[in-house]
């Protein structure tokens, strides 16, 4: 076996690109397959809380936006509470995920949701309302995992265990998503001087 093995090469690496929304949010490319589209709706109709909108940008070292990216959400409902069959109830439509694909002329995206309330944490700690996003595109190997904190959450953000594990206070910003109206803007910089804080989890 072990012979064998020393002649075996190592199976190339491969990116989520270029066609990533055909596979994962086909609807939005165009392609009408499923009757409901996966992830589409994250609150439902029956949602407490505030209605927000979240809408940004993912953008490469350059500056440049990135157009064929697809973002996964996951959150929370105004309770805190995770749509798990493990966990506490939570209202009737509320699955607390979604998929969203830019634009492919401007490169912007954005969905429709409620704010998320605090969430328990490990050990008795409180995590500030947030929103966990999954980024995957062309030139990306691994997917990419970070949170987005609200700016009207100063005192929830500043007792996060999570914001605070974060070494360098400079970066902590970059998590954190900037409201205009009920509209909350959070640009994703992949790489560069404002890369966005990425999780390895």
């Amino acid at each position: 076996m072990g012979q064998q093995l020393k002649y075996l090469r190592e199976t190339p690496s491969q990116t989520a690109g270029p066609y990533v929304h055909i596979g994962l949010a086909p609807g939005d490319a165009g392609f009408h397959i499923y009757d409901t589209e996966l992830g589409r709706d994250i609150a439902g109709p029956n949602a407490a809380g505030e209605r927000i909108r979240v809408e940004g940008r993912v953008i490469d070292g350059i500056g440049a936006p990135i157009k064929d990216v697809l973002l996964e959400v996951w959150q929370a409902n105004a309770a805190g509470h995770y749509a798990h069959p493990e966990g506490a109830e939570v209202e009737d439509g509320f699955r607390g995920f979604g998929r969203v694909i830019p634009d492919f002329e401007t490169g912007e995206w954005g969905f429709d949701t409620v704010k998320p309330g605090p969430v328990a944490g490990r050990n008795g700690t409180v995590q500030a309302p947030h929103l966990n996003l999954w980024i995957v595109a062309r030139g990306i190997n691994l997917g990419l995992n970070t949170r987005m904190y609200f700016d009207d959450e100063a005192d929830a953000n500043a007792a996060d265990p999570v914001l605070n594990m974060i070494e360098w206070e400079n970066r902590r910003p970059t998590l954190i998503a900037r409201r205009q109206s009920n509209v909350y803007r959070f640009d994703i910089h992949i790489q560069g001087e404002n890369e966005t804080v990425f999780f390895d989890v």
